[in-house]
């Protein structure tokens, strides 16, 4: 899982945006190593040199919203 990546966008969001509002940032080991206009071109690009899996593409926007989503659904949903 990328978790140390996505905690490193969290830790720096405010100053990434600043500096790279609505592009996709591409972290690795807790770096950025590559700014995209577009999410395909970043996946292209960064998928020909580090193994998938082992970088995250983010969506550099503030906000929690940018990163959260919510479902609903109709039905009820109960854990054993």
């Amino acid at each position: 899982m990328l978790k140390k990546e996505f905690d490193y966008f969290l830790e720096h969001q405010e100053e990434l945006v600043k500096k790279h509002k609505g592009k996709y940032l591409v972290i690795k080991d807790q770096a950025i190593i590559g700014v995209f206009e577009k999410e395909i071109e970043a996946y292209e690009e960064m998928s020909k040199k580090h193994e998938l899996g082992t970088f995250l593409i983010q969506h550099c926007l503030s906000g929690k919203d940018t990163f959260t989503q919510v479902f609903h659904t109709r039905r009820a949903i109960f854990a054993e």
